[in-house]
């Protein structure tokens, strides 16, 4: 009779094992505006990651220079800086839905402006720098708004799974986007960057559509916010004071990207290290996400963890010692699996970020402080990008160049 039981009783196990680490779609469930808005982004940054590889690719086959790679971060960090300064206070005071359309709007003359110009026959250097450093300032706005705007769809309870759906959601499109966009930059020598330039503007209707039929976002408290952008980012810090672990996942995670981020050195690598070509460096852009997405869809774990800090700075180091080991190694294989284990540990230690972030600061003070998350999250791998091509440069310079030659 044991013997009986036992076989029924194996896949059922088997089920309960799976739902304690698969992550939970209740908010799906629960909000409509919140199932409509992860969808409209998704498909929106495929697109956007087309573009991140195809500029990459276009501004190595324009200079071949890898100090020009690390100037893409360098016109992308002064915007976004500044869009959070004068974005994040805005977002605590005006109606976040027509934030984000304007943002939109912005993002799409972006790409557009970037499609066009690689219509011409050698297309001029700022023509790629320009929009996408403004490109980078909408995005600096446009990001913590509709990080703003997700809390308010769901039940607090649920933050934690929504939180987890959002990685599922950027590292699908991280593993999609910059897999097609090496590929659609491969077929074609002549029109592959317009391809690409051209998904990219298509993939925001979408979006636009979607947040057209959101209701008007006011924050709560809107009215109590300072006008001038400088005091309300004091506010902010002012508001940081005191919460020790808010502060370390900004430190930690900054730290972790502007030293353990070689976005840039992809396109060199592909060539000089693994002798392949353009879709290698979507491949290598792909693996990130492909260990993330894999680890955002096994974080159901995750709400059970109390000490989330410590969890955070598990993770980092996990990130880090992949990142080191992918720098000493010329196997290809080698490497798609050490950066995909480097993604799943990155995206558990943005769950605990996220989580961390959204429970512990009030709507009033939300719009600013995610905006400076997003300024972390994201200036900091465009700061990685100046170091990690310009180090080199300035090694080979000092250590067998006209400075050790005198």
């Amino acid at each position: 009779m044991d013997g009986e039981q036992a076989v029924p009783q194996a896949p059922r196990r088997a089920r309960g094992a799976l739902r304690a680490i698969a992550v939970d779609i209740t908010p799906f469930k629960v909000s409509r505006d919140y199932r409509r808005i992860w969808w409209a982004e998704l498909l929106s940054q495929v697109g956007s990651q087309i573009t991140v590889v195809a500029v990459f690719i276009q501004v190595y086959q324009l200079t071949r220079s890898p100090a020009a790679l690390g100037v893409v971060g360098l016109v992308q960090l002064v915007p976004l800086s500044i869009a959070t300064i004068v974005g994040g206070p805005l977002i605590d005071r005006l109606d976040r839905r027509k934030i984000l359309l304007a943002t939109q709007a912005g993002l799409v003359a972006m790409s557009a402006t970037l499609l066009i110009g690689s219509t011409l026959h050698r297309t001029p250097l700022w023509l790629v720098y320009l929009p996408v450093g403004l490109a980078a300032g909408f995005s600096g706005i446009g990001s913590p708004t509709r990080g703003s705007i997700v809390p308010n769809l769901i039940p607090i309870e649920l933050l934690s799974s929504a939180v987890a759906l959002n990685q599922i959601m950027w590292n699908a499109a991280m593993v999609a986007g910059p897999a097609l966009g090496g590929i659609i930059v491969a077929t074609s020598k002549t029109h592959g960057l317009t391809y690409a330039y051209a998904a990219d503007v298509v993939s925001f209707a979408a979006t636009i559509y979607v947040t057209l039929r959101l209701p008007a976002q006011i924050p709560k408290n809107n009215a109590e916010q300072p006008s001038t952008g400088a005091r309300a980012i004091r506010d902010a810090f002012t508001f940081l004071k005191g919460k020790r672990v808010l502060q370390a996942t900004f430190v930690v995670d900054l730290v972790a990207m502007i030293f353990g981020m070689p976005r840039a050195l992809f396109p060199i690598l592909a060539v000089k290290q693994f002798h392949r070509g353009p879709e290698i460096v979507g491949a290598l852009f792909s693996s990130i996400a492909v260990g993330a997405l894999i680890g955002a869809s096994t974080a159901g774990w995750v709400t059970r963890i109390r000490r989330q800090g410590l969890a955070v700075l598990v993770a980092v180091s996990i990130w880090g010692g992949c990142i080191a080991l992918f720098g000493a190694i010329h196997v290809l294989a080698l490497a798609f699996i050490l950066l995909a284990a480097a993604g799943a540990a990155d995206v558990i230690s943005a769950v605990f970020r996220g989580t961390i972030l959204q429970s512990t600061v009030t709507d009033a003070f939300r719009g600013r402080l995610t905006a400076i998350h997003i300024l972390v999250v994201t200036g900091g791998p465009r700061l990685g990008d100046v170091i990690g091509v310009l180090m080199p440069q300035f090694t080979r310079y000092r250590v067998g160049g006209p400075a050790a030659q005198s």
